[in-house]
């Protein structure tokens, strides 16, 4: 089955319409799935910073404090026990830990074609003949924002994510600086910035790419 589909140009204007699989953007939404996804891709990109050194990394205490017997104190073997002050950490808190969840590809792709297919249904999603620019300006990217928002979304502009198929650095340099839009390419494509971002834009080339890949 197939679904049709409206593709815009830059001054939101009409220019065609196409057909898209139904089998990727008509997906039934699994929460389950999808959250699933998202607590990976969080865990995945997690920074270990927090870290306390144990006694074996604490500095000094290579000496024994004093003798065994006949001081009338407890013994002790080194000033780095963590029962002395400036001691070794007892279960702190390790810059080793691995916080990493893996989730197979499969699952993945099919997160990522619910979310995709939930934007489309919500009228959230706009497909573009092209978002290639001939120069470095923020002006005409803000132009296009603002025309694809007032004649085809009909929202103001919160929270835009433009999801180009190609590495282009004029595309990207453009829109960067433009409150509420982020940019990315289709090598960064992921599930959380969609989930994060209320509207979609994204350009023809990309939806055939998504189309072929998710079909093998």
């Amino acid at each position: 089955m197939s679904l049709k589909i409206k593709v815009y140009n830059k001054e939101a204007e009409k220019v065609k319409e196409i057909e898209l699989d139904s089998d990727i953007f008509s997906q039934e939404v699994n929460e389950e799935l999808i959250h699933q996804v998202v607590v990976a891709q969080q865990a995945n990109t997690r920074q270990v910073i927090a870290h306390t050194k144990g006694k074996a990394e604490v500095s000094g205490g290579g000496k024994k404090p004093w003798q065994q017997k006949g001081t009338g104190r407890a013994r002790a073997g080194s000033s780095r026990s963590p029962i002395w002050r400036g001691g070794g950490v007892t279960f702190g808190p390790s810059s080793d830990r691995n916080f990493k969840k893996k989730v197979n590809l499969k699952m993945k792709r099919k997160a990522l074609s619910m979310v995709l297919s939930d934007k489309l249904a919500a009228e959230r999603m706009v497909i573009l003949d092209d978002l290639k620019f001939a120069e470095f300006k923020t002006k005409d990217f803000a132009k296009m924002i603002d025309n694809v928002e007032k004649k085809v979304l009909k929202d103001e502009r919160r929270q835009v994510l433009v999801i180009n198929s190609s590495k282009d650095k004029k595309t990207y340099f453009s829109g960067r600086n433009l409150s509420g839009v982020k940019v990315i390419n289709s090598e960064n494509i992921n599930i959380l910035d969609i989930l994060n971002n209320k509207n979609l834009i994204v350009d023809e080339a990309l939806v055939q790419s998504i189309t072929e890949k998710y079909k093998k």
